[in-house]
């Protein structure tokens, strides 16, 4: 199967430290070359890939301080993408609302992984293209409202071997933080939970320009080196020790999280989840077993004492079972299939991949 790869140009593919969707581009992307596809990936020049890469600029946008208006070399992507579309049996979209304006222009069919949140103004958007086919990344994250076609929910993988194993915490004891320091996130709410447990807090996450007052006023203050500490970015070496020392890891999200990939992260190291039971959390955290949902700040606090006696290896074989890259790449595979179907052709014959699916 011919498939275009479409990945955001904000980060490299794979990320060096933060970026989701780039990490699950990336999984999916050489999951799919490995098991014979035809891939081509759309991202940033620095990207890293077996696919082939096309890319129309050099480096990541998030990098390059040149760059001062990002949506022109978005336009300047989707051209490329939806010019060659007939080079393709199937475009694989990660980018959200920028190609939902070119797929209907192409026989190629697309379908849309919806990796953020619905807006008042995106809603729009979506609602004029309900037709196309999308993917949810968790049940929770649909909005019923909208009408959209829902091929499938496929959750988030990770590839379990590239995080080490944690039988149990480092000493001193301490519980972890990783992700944007953000409202959403919920990074003052860490501090909080830290501050009234008295536990030791290590933080690590990135601080975009739109979080800057944020982290600023809310974060920075607390920030003693000793109680608290913030570690900056971290990579992918630094972010699996970071949780796989901790007693838990604190996920204190205020929005609807669409899936957070944190989550099954610190999960696979052995290290147990404490979350705020919103969004995807319920789905992705099986509770009592690889973490605790909580409803209240209070809770989360009360959470850390039981928390810290699950079976660490619970939690690794939690994510073993339901988050791996091949099992989101089977999902995957499926939604493609589901949506070529049985007519689907190249050259008047018939391909046995995609067999219609019952």
């Amino acid at each position: 199967m011919r498939i275009a790869q479409v990945s955001p140009l904000w980060e490299q593919v794979p990320p060096p430290a933060y970026g989701g969707t780039e990490l699950v581009v990336s999984l999916l992307t050489e999951e799919m070359v490995k098991r014979g596809h035809d891939v081509t990936l759309f991202a940033s020049g620095d990207s890293t890939t077996s696919a082939k890469l096309e890319s129309v600029h050099p480096r990541a946008l998030r990098l390059d301080t040149s760059v001062k208006d990002p949506n022109i070399y978005d336009m300047l992507n989707m051209s490329r993408v939806y010019e060659n579309a007939d080079q393709f049996d199937i475009i694989h979209s990660h980018v959200g609302c920028v190609s939902l304006p070119y797929a209907n222009l192409v026989k190629t069919p697309t379908v849309h992984t919806l990796h953020g949140i619905f807006t008042p103004d995106n809603k729009k958007l979506f609602t004029h293209v309900r037709e196309q086919p999308f993917v949810s990344i968790s049940d929770s994250q649909r909005d019923t409202n909208l009408g959209l076609n829902y091929v499938s929910t496929v959750y988030n993988g990770i590839a379990p071997n590239t995080y080490s194993f944690y039988i149990q915490p480092e000493h001193p004891p301490y519980l972890a933080f990783l992700g944007r320091m953000s409202p959403e996130k919920g990074a003052h709410l860490a501090i909080a939970i830290a501050k009234r447990s008295g536990w030791h807090l290590k933080m690590a996450g990135k601080v975009d320009p739109v979080d800057v007052e944020y982290f600023e006023t809310q974060i920075r203050p607390h920030i003693d080196g000793q109680q608290i500490e913030f570690l900056g970015e971290a990579n992918h070496s630094q972010k699996s020790v970071l949780m796989g020392g901790a007693v838990a890891t604190l996920f204190p999200i205020t929005w609807k999280e669409p899936f957070g990939l944190v989550m099954i992260e610190s999960m696979v190291t052995g290290t147990p989840v404490i979350a705020m039971s919103l969004g995807s959390a319920p789905e992705v955290i099986a509770h009592g077993i690889s973490g605790i949902l909580c409803q209240t700040l209070t809770e989360c606090v009360d959470a850390i004492a039981p928390a810290a006696k699950l079976d660490r290896r619970a939690c690794r074989d939690h994510v073993l079972i339901n988050f791996t890259a091949k099992r989101m790449a089977d999902g995957y595979e499926a939604v493609y299939r589901k949506i070529l179907g049985e007519k689907y052709s190249l050259n008047g014959q018939k391909r046995d991949l995609v067999m219609p699916i019952h």
